[in-house]
């Protein structure tokens, strides 16, 4: 058991077993493309999950990003009733 997780118990912390934190990582894994379809039999590490989820979430700040400034890009190009109708759309 890490020290970490030790002093957590010791000092009245959140509680999670190594099952649970197992069955969170393995939860993570299924929501990655990269390491999805990982057989179950390969064990993925905990840290490549974790690290993946990082890598992933940044890529989807990215996505997120360019979307925003690609729809900013359009609303600017078209005229007003055209952007007021895609805005109450987007508001909704």
């Amino acid at each position: 058991m890490s020290s970490r997780r030790s002093r957590s118990r010791q000092s009245g912390g959140a509680r999670i077993s190594d099952d649970q934190i197992n069955d969170l990582v393995s939860k993570l894994q299924q929501l990655l493309p990269e390491i999805r379809n990982t057989r179950r039999s390969d064990k993925v590490p905990a840290a490549t999950v974790l690290q993946e989820t990082c890598n992933y979430i940044r890529s989807l700040h990215r996505e997120v990003d360019d979307l925003s400034e690609r729809l900013s890009e359009l609303l600017a190009t078209t005229d007003s009733a055209q952007a007021a109708v895609i805005r109450s759309l987007l508001s909704q």
